[in-house]
């Protein structure tokens, strides 16, 4: 080795020898797998999770999402909240619960494209659940396409082997994978797709790394061409080789002499042997490849902190797009995968599904939704029928009209228009302008006869005055105005969802009270705004509404506790009643009745009836979400808390710790 070897390595960094990995040598397949299958399965998990700081944010965004998502359980359409599934899946094992459990399943899902979970405890349901290394298991093939057995091996050695039934498939082991278009029984890992940009990040680190430890200076040489007196080229000892190597070493290498001078006498001179980092330029390459990376996961570049790579407006949009497009996907597979292997174990008729409402980052497509839906109604392209099957509701009656933005009214009832003034004048006795609420009637409980929804004398008074006012003046209110003012000039009895409309019109425009021209003597008297109020009936007609909503209210309330027990549902509760019993009764504070039940089914029904839009999108019927409300107050009084809200708290049993 001359002194050009020995100089150049003071200046040049550290070569790192490193094979790279391509797709067709990171796993090899064969139909004999037992024979010498190669799955190197650590080098993808060194690489491309240990060591590369990109592929691991994806792989936990995409995990940590995952497990964060509920699993439920059906029975038909009906959600069980209390079962044996349930509560394997909430504490799988002594070691885990079930995020932990879950997180591991999608991590190695994604670190090889395969995840096995078994299921131990003997005969009958699992009663464990224990997700197994996926490099530690060998699939044993058989004659078909199903495997004959997976083999749990540690070192190198068979410790555990799960025979799978050759007819129905049957194993104690279940397989979750990914696909992969060359293997009958692995998985693909984005990781193998990657591995080439995962290199290039991770080598692009290296070199950066190694450059800063060497002084951030490129290789090169130094060139030393000595002479004697004669002007004779000479050779340099040993000696002096090692003093120049050694001064050179002592004065230029390290991070601590970066940025240093050099001062070269003589015959010395330097040559440049590669290219700095800016002829490189390794922050593009590095980009570009942490870019691609995440693209492989499906994850979005901003997520992972990638600079200047914002293909979304912003942060909950571009979460939004990561569950969207890649995380709920996964959780449709899986779910498919346990509604196959794990449900059927605990009975038939079962199903999880993923609670995907719950997901907070789908809040803002759901209200898309809803909002695209409102907008259909009111432009009178979908009828509420049309609205409510978009949004998972049943149908109602009367759901089947289109409406006309203006004054909502059915479009095959507009018919021709009306001369306003001569209607006036004459004060006919029919509703020329029937709205939404009239027609909705037929949605609504039947109500006492007792309650008297014919207008007063004094309604009426106002209303004539307001469409006096409406002639002479030509402005205030609208043509629903005019027909509500209509019927209660000539004291038409109206109808219980006409009321509740008078009282939420009186609610909202008492604030028109306060603006200049409502009283006599100020300008512009009578303002919009009062002869609006006058056709609704003024101050009379807004405490007769106030009132009369509160007697509706009372006696829907009424209705709904004689006839909203039906045999089945009261057969229902009997059961629950039992189970409950059985297991907790004897517990303080602890005993629950069909009384009890049936309250809480009753507010159930009343809660759906009247407050429509707190319930969500999956319920299909007010008989669903009354079990619902009912399942919720058992899971609170077995267990001494809500999962989410506090309700009934005056129908929990005697020395229950929330009763109120």
């Amino acid at each position: 080795m001359g002194i050009f070897d020995n100089i150049k390595n003071v200046f040049s960094t550290k070569k790192v020898v490193k094979e790279i990995k391509q797709s067709p040598i990171t796993m090899f397949s064969n139909i004999n797998y037992a024979q010498g299958q190669k799955y190197n399965y650590d080098e993808l998990v060194k690489e491309g999770y240990e060591n590369n700081a990109i592929a691991f944010r994806c792989i936990n965004e995409i995990s940590q999402g995952a497990a964060g998502v509920k699993l439920k359980l059906f029975r038909g359409k009906l959600t069980v909240d209390d079962h044996p599934i349930l509560d394997l899946l909430e504490r799988p094992s002594p070691t885990k619960g079930y995020v932990e459990l879950f997180e591991s399943l999608y991590s190695f899902l994604l670190l090889s494209g395969n995840s096995y979970l078994i299921g131990s405890g003997g005969e009958g349901p699992p009663k464990e659940l224990y997700c197994l290394r996926p490099d530690r298991v060998k699939i044993v093939p058989g004659q078909m396409s199903l495997p004959l057995s997976y083999d749990y091996t540690i070192n190198g050695k068979v410790v555990s082997q799960y025979e799978v039934d050759q007819t129905t498939g049957e194993s104690a082991v279940k397989h979750f994978k990914l696909f992969h278009p060359k293997h009958d029984h692995l998985g693909l890992s984005p990781l193998v797709s990657a591995a080439t940009n995962i290199d290039s990040h991770n080598l692009t680190n290296i070199h950066n790394v190694s450059l800063l430890q060497n002084g951030a200076r490129p290789s090169g040489a130094v060139i030393f061409k000595p002479k004697d007196e004669t002007g004779s080229s000479v050779q340099l000892s040993d000696s002096q080789r090692a003093q120049i190597i050694k001064d050179m070493e002592s004065r230029f290498a390290g991070t601590g002499n970066a940025g240093r001078p050099m001062l070269l006498e003589g015959d010395f001179s330097f040559q440049q042997m590669g290219m700095s980092p800016k002829d490189m330029d390794f922050s593009v390459l590095k980009k570009m490849s942490a870019i691609d990376i995440a693209l492989c996961f499906g994850v979005p570049a901003q997520l992972v902190g990638i600079p200047d790579a914002q293909t979304y407006n912003n942060m909950p949009e571009a979460r939004l797009a990561l569950y969207e497009e890649t995380i709920i996907p996964i959780l449709r597979r899986i779910q498919s995968d346990l509604n196959e292997w794990l449900t059927p174990k605990f009975g038939d008729g079962l199903r999880l599904e993923y609670d995907i409402d719950s997901i907070p980052a789908m809040a803002e497509s759901r209200k898309r939704v809803f909002e695209s839906v409102v907008s259909g109604v009111n432009a009178g392209i979908l009828t509420r029928n049309e609205a409510r099957e978009k949004l998972g509701f049943d149908p109602i009656k009367g759901g089947d009209a289109l409406f006309i933005p203006a004054t909502m009214m059915p479009i095959g009832l507009m018919g021709e228009s009306v001369d306003e003034d001569e209607d006036e004048k004459n004060l006919e006795l029919t509703d020329d302008y029937p709205v939404q609420d009239d027609i909705e009637e037929n949605d609504m409980p039947k109500l006492n006869k007792a309650i008297d929804l014919k207008p007063t004398d004094s309604m009426a008074n106002e209303a004539r005055k307001g469409l006096e006012w409406r002639r002479e003046f030509g402005r205030g209110g609208t043509m629903v105005g005019v027909a509500r003012a209509r019927q209660l000039a000539n004291r038409q009895n109206l109808s219980p969802s006409t009321v509740k409309r008078m009282f939420s019109f009186f609610s909202r425009h008492e604030v028109d009270k306060r603006a200049q021209g409502f009283r006599p003597g100020e300008k512009g008297y009578p303002s919009n705004g009062r002869i609006a109020w006058a056709l609704w009936g003024g101050d009379p007609g807004f405490s007769w509404a106030r009132r009369k909503v509160n007697q509706i209210k009372k006696d829907i309330e009424e209705d709904l506790e004689e006839k909203q027990i039906t045999a089945a549902v009261k057969e229902g509760l009997k059961n629950k009643v039992k189970d409950h019993n059985e297991k907790h009764g004897d517990k303080k504070g602890k005993r629950v009745t069909l009384r009890m039940l049936s309250a809480v089914f009753r507010r159930g029904i009343g809660a759906y009836r009247t407050n429509p839009q707190s319930v969500r999108p999956n319920v299909r019927s007010e008989e669903q979400w009354a079990y619902a409300r009912v399942n919720a107050f058992l899971f609170a009084v077995r267990t001494g808390r809500y999962r989410s809200g506090q309700f009934d708290k005056d129908l929990l049993p005697s020395g229950h710790p929330l009763k109120s």
